[in-house]
């Protein structure tokens, strides 16, 4: 979560339980676009005649997702809140060596629920 540790939820689903939403921010996004490279497709290509995981893509994938991950978090923090609900991932392919990743959800500020194990959904 970028160099914010601690500070920031980070969830899929659209309530935290526990938490109540007391002020939706609006979307937030995180993007990062990379290229695959020339050798990582020549790599690519000699693995997938041999079959089995593409480790260079995994890594890349990894990364790129992290880095949107860690830009969406920044972007949320700059807003005031503590919290991103219904993070997704989505990703386009930009010519034939590119990808775009996107990370988005809704920046929210939450506190806790005064009944433990309240589940509050956003609106």
């Amino acid at each position: 979560m970028g160099g914010h540790p601690g500070k920031m939820m980070l969830l899929t689903s659209n309530y935290a339980s526990g938490y109540k939403v007391d002020k939706v921010l609006g979307l937030v996004y995180g993007i990062t676009v990379r290229s695959r490279g020339v050798g990582g497709n020549v790599m690519a290509g000699l693995r997938t005649i041999m079959g089995g995981e593409i480790k260079e893509y995994t890594e890349m994938a990894h990364q790129a997702r992290q880095q949107a991950l860690d830009r969406l978090s920044d972007q949320a923090i700059s807003m005031g809140a503590n919290a991103v609900l219904s993070v997704m991932f989505d990703s386009t392919e930009i010519g034939a060596t590119m990808d775009e990743i996107i990370a988005f959800g809704t920046a929210v500020v939450v506190s806790p629920a005064s009944e433990p194990g309240q589940l509050v959904k956003l609106s």
